[in-house]
């Protein structure tokens, strides 16, 4: 999933409150070494935050002062410096994935109008901890604390497929062995598992998402969209749900686009950079 810009966009500069003209003049410095990952000369990162070299000069001065920039004494390239890098981790140790996802999330529902679910990794596997349930009725049997199939969910195949292949297994392996279990005790035949996995979960990743068409309840349809912290690791599932005729499956459609792009803006806010 492409990441967007880390730095966020300054607030309005007419919403009435007094400030500090030089420190918004200079901001867009800071915001190109973010933006660039990497040390920059005085001509490019003057270029990318769109004024001269001139005009660049003192502001990274005193930016180097207080620490926020590092200049490389052999170079004479520029870089974020140690108060920054402070601030960031700071910053990224108080962000509660799910904290920064409600928000957003409301804002998807009322733009999309079905029921959407939040999913973490509990111990027994992909498990809703949120629901936002549609202004119309959906005969779903999910609720806060339902554990999501690996393999035939839409959510569990998003943890499949971005999860490390070891920690993925190990959910697999044991919803197969409680679905063996299960089995047994009923004296029926055990359910396999998904045929040809891993090219499903590679088309899961090139789409960037995953999609359920009624399956494993007939009439509803669901896809579902991970969520990166600045790790890369993907740390939520967001999902939405409608019945089948009412809810658009296209991978680039009416649901599927807000939906990524709501995951991209969170996982924005985490620190994720691709």
């Amino acid at each position: 999933m492409p990441a967007s810009k880390t730095a966020s966009p300054p607030a309005p500069a007419n919403d009435g409150r007094r400030s500090i003209q030089s420190v918004e003049v200079g901001f867009p410095l800071l915001a190109a070494l973010v933006d660039a990952a990497r040390p920059l000369t005085l001509r490019d990162l003057a270029t990318a935050a769109g004024m001269t070299s001139a005009k660049a000069h003192p502001y990274l001065v005193s930016f180097t002062r207080v620490g926020l920039v590092q200049q490389d004494a052999a170079t004479g390239q520029y870089e974020l410096g140690p108060f920054a890098l402070q601030m960031g981790l700071v910053s990224l140790q108080r962000l509660d994935p799910v904290r920064v996802a409600l928000p957003e999330l409301a804002l998807l529902q009322a733009e999309i109008g079905h029921t959407l679910g939040v999913a973490v990794l509990g111990s027994h596997g992909p498990t809703m901890i949120h629901i936002a349930e549609a202004s119309y009725p959906v005969h779903v049997n999910m609720r806060k604390g339902t554990v999501m199939s690996m393999l035939h969910t839409a959510t569990g195949l998003v943890f499949a497929a971005w999860l490390p292949p070891k920690v993925a297994e190990h959910y697999i392996a044991r919803e197969e062995g409680d679905a063996a279990v299960i089995a047994t005790l009923a004296g029926a035949r055990k359910t396999g598992p998904v045929e040809h996995l891993d090219t499903l979960l590679a088309d899961v990743r090139v789409h960037g998402m995953a999609r359920a068409l009624g399956n494993p309840l007939p009439g509803v349809d669901a896809l579902s969209v991970p969520v990166f912290d600045h790790t890369g690791a993907i740390v939520l599932a967001l999902t939405a749900l409608g019945p089948n005729g009412l809810f658009d499956t296209a991978w680039n459609g009416a649901i599927a686009r807000p939906l990524q792009a709501c995951a991209q803006e969170i996982s924005r806010k985490l620190g994720y950079r691709s």
